[in-house]
């Protein structure tokens, strides 16, 4: 089903990959601040939540390159739709924080 070159098929990927990701990598950090590896303050009080945040968006590069390599242009356009929305919201939410 992913190997169609469709651009609602990147639109879900590009909508549903940033959220799983945001869960996994914040699961991945809560665990090694449970071990003792990090400490739970950090340079600012959203710093852990921007960061995850920016990593999960550019998960989508992931799924970007493949398709590229491919050649399907439509699910690459899909993709983009998405990712460009959640920067916009990102730097939206905490523009403040970084500008």
């Amino acid at each position: 089903m992913l190997n169609k070159n469709s651009i609602w098929i990147g639109i879900g990927v590009g909508l549903v990959l940033p959220f799983v990701g945001y869960a996994i990598l914040l699961e991945i950090y809560d665990y090694l601040e449970g071990i003792g590896l990090l400490r739970r303050t950090g340079f600012s009080p959203t710093f852990r939540q921007r960061t995850l945040m920016v990593m999960s968006i550019c998960l989508n590069l992931i799924p970007f390159n493949i398709y590229q390599r491919r050649k399907y242009t439509d699910t690459m356009r899909g993709l983009v739709i998405p990712t460009a929305i959640y920067i916009v919201l990102w730097l939206f939410y905490f523009g403040s924080y970084i500008l």
